[in-house]
């Protein structure tokens, strides 16, 4: 069975498709991993962390669903933009929760010697955070931690900036596509 002819919409429904699949199993990994490091410190994931893996594992099953929806050609391209829509709203969410500390962070000054006394106040408050068994990890404290932490959530940040954009892109695709297949021939008044 050959895959829907559907011209460049479809084209480039495919490749957002594809993107917002890298996108989000770059983040699943580094949320999982960061997870998987409170845990083994005997301590309660941050709720931020634990946020986006929930949002972006819904949202790569969603993907999967619906590029296999679209290669069989039954895609319902009206629901499917409304769901579009919806991941878009919880990946602001996770951008915007996600990034408001972050923007603040510089993370080439963590660890080296020009760091300020809150820089410092900071390493406190996450040893003091480490050291209680079963205690909840602060998100604010936990990304300043050490620069690989910083850089990464700042990674997982950008990817969550630009899923928003993708999602955006191809909740108007659909619609296209929508309208596209809803489109009446002309009747031949000829014939």
């Amino acid at each position: 069975m050959a895959a829907p002819n559907h011209g460049a919409l479809g084209s480039t429904f495919k490749i957002v498709r594809i993107l917002q699949a890298i996108s989000l199993i770059a983040i699943i990994g580094m949320a999982a991993n960061f997870v998987a490091q409170m845990v083994s410190n005997n301590n309660t994931p941050s709720d931020v962390v634990v946020g986006t893996l929930s949002v972006t594992c819904i949202a790569v099953l969603y993907c999967a669903i619906t590029y296999i929806l679209y290669i069989d050609d039954s895609l319902p391209f009206l629901i499917t933009t409304g769901l579009d829509s919806l991941l878009l709203i919880a990946l602001i969410v996770v951008a915007v929760v996600t990034g408001k500390p972050l923007s603040y962070l510089d993370c080439k000054v963590i660890g080296s010697a020009s760091v300020s006394q809150s820089t410092y106040q900071l390493g406190l408050e996450l040893k003091k955070s480490f050291s209680m068994d079963g205690a909840k990890v602060q998100y604010s404290n936990w990304i300043g931690a050490n620069k690989a932490t910083c850089y990464e959530m700042k990674a997982i940040w950008g990817l969550s900036i630009a899923l928003c954009i993708l999602f955006a892109f191809s909740a108007i695709c659909t619609v296209c596509l929508w309208r596209r297949s809803k489109a009446v021939a002309p009747k031949d008044v000829e014939g």
